[in-house]
């Protein structure tokens, strides 16, 4: 597990490079480690080391892992039970895995329905709380992908009004699969521009607290163009 260790550090001198390059720090920056097909004591490995906020991609796949990692304490004394270790939903989330998911995640990356945010919202008034969320933009326009379009986001964040129970706190991209970092620049600053659209409308109720974009192949170009919750997971984990 001391290549999990080493790849965190050597991710983490790389995001904050890029930092520094758009002058910003590396604790304004968020590294979200994707934990897709990872076991347990990977995953405890990589909290350990000291990530404070893993991702997953499946509502099933992260119920069969919960439990057993919110029960780690490291050798720190650091408790995920006590709020050190947040967990991500940055995978589609399907309407009928609502519940379960509002049990284990305290932010879903992935809103890009109204239906969606409404069964989110209606869930989330039977628990009584408030569910954070970002709202997907498809910023490549790539029909393979989840999100929605950028010109439809500002009358989707005006309908959103209609769901007090959720909280819209930033958007989320998704880059091309491609051998050249700088091919995603575009879609990423795209996003950023949004945000700041979103913003200068003062929506109550809405910030642009986050923008999640950039992952293993992409995630130092994010840097540049605003990111600060990177999604890594390869990086991390393979040797």
């Amino acid at each position: 597990m001391n290549s999990i260790v080493d790849n965190l550090s050597r991710i983490n001198e790389r995001i904050a490079s890029a930092a520094e390059r758009s002058e910003r720090t590396l604790d304004s920056i968020t590294l979200v480690a994707v934990t897709k097909g990872r076991s347990v004591a990977e995953i405890q490995t990589v909290l350990a080391a000291g990530a404070t906020d893993i991702g997953e991609n499946r509502v099933q796949e992260a119920q069969q892992k919960y439990a057993s990692v919110n029960s780690f304490v490291d050798p720190a004394g650091r408790d995920p039970n006590d709020d050190l270790c947040q967990w991500h939903l940055i995978g589609h989330l399907q309407r009928n895995k609502v519940r379960t998911a509002l049990e284990m995640f305290s932010l879903i990356h992935s809103v890009d329905s109204l239906r969606l945010l409404a069964e989110i919202a209606r869930r989330s008034e039977q628990r009584s709380q408030q569910t954070d969320v970002l709202i997907q933009v498809n910023t490549t326009r790539e029909a393979s992908k989840h999100g929605l379009a950028a010109s439809d986001l500002l009358q989707f964040i005006e309908d959103a009004q209609a769901y007090s129970a959720t909280h819209i706190v930033g958007l989320m991209t998704m880059g091309q699969l491609t051998p050249s970092p700088d091919a995603n620049r575009p879609a990423f600053a795209l996003l950023r521009s949004l945000a700041e659209k979103v913003e200068a409308q003062k929506i109550p109720g809405v910030t642009m607290k986050y923008l999640s974009m950039g992952m293993t192949n992409d995630f130092e170009v994010a840097v540049q163009e605003g990111a600060n919750l990177v999604r890594i997971g390869r990086a991390i984990f393979e040797v």
